[in-house]
């Protein structure tokens, strides 16, 4: 149960944090770096971020942080499918 908190929290933050940097980008503030925003998503905040980007219309058109976005999701998914696939012979 402590995992599904995590996760839920870790995708509220990721989905805060790229509202509050399109919001930053919209004032002309100093923004939030891509890095940032690309590593909640890589450690697990990529619903979050997802969403975000889609509600708010935030880096959708920016190719090279896509590019980066979907290749974080990719390696996401082949390792999903690895566990799922092997769980039996790498954790038993």
């Amino acid at each position: 149960m402590t995992l599904l908190y995590s996760f839920l929290t870790l995708n509220i933050l990721a989905f805060i944090i790229t509202a509050y940097d399109k919001r930053l980008a919209i004032v002309q503030k100093k923004r939030i770096s891509e890095e940032t925003l690309l590593t909640f998503t890589a450690v697990g905040g990529t619903i979050g971020s997802a969403l975000a980007m889609y509600i708010f219309r935030h880096k959708i058109s920016k190719k090279y942080y896509l590019f980066k976005f979907y290749r974080i999701v990719f390696i996401q998914i082949l390792i999903g499918i690895v566990v799922f696939y092997f769980y039996e012979k790498i954790f038993v």
